[in-house]
């Protein structure tokens, strides 16, 4: 099987056109939708990636974030932040946080995959 992606996000819609886009590119996708046991999700998944929403309900992102570059075994995830809200104050704090990248809603397809290649092969 192809990379593992693990993607928390709590609109259904969007995750499953991720995970729709990336199983057919080869990736092994699993999801998750909120923050109360977000960081369970990733050891119990072990990703290659995350694909982390910025508004979840438990946490937000940026807090499980900060949580995860904490953390030895994921300080060097790859960590794709999406949100609704794009203003340069909100790219501060993902960057601030330890995001390796943050994309804004709505976005491509082409967009995600694009960004998800990168990361993984950067």
């Amino acid at each position: 099987m192809g990379k593992r992606v693990l993607v928390i996000e709590d609109e259904p819609n969007i995750t499953e056109a991720i995970n729709f886009f990336l199983s057919r590119d080869g990736w092994e996708v699993f999801t998750h939708s909120n923050g109360h046991d977000a960081l369970q999700a990733v050891a119990r998944r072990a990703p290659d990636l995350l694909i982390l929403d910025v508004m979840l309900p438990g946490k937000s992102g940026y807090e499980i974030l900060r949580e995860l570059r904490d953390t030895a075994d994921w300080k060097h995830l790859p960590v794709l932040m999406l949100t609704a809200r794009g203003q340069a104050r909100d790219r501060e704090m993902a960057r601030a946080a330890g995001a390796s990248r943050f994309m804004t809603k709505p976005f491509s397809n082409a967009e995600i995959l694009e960004a998800v290649r990168e990361l993984v092969d950067s």
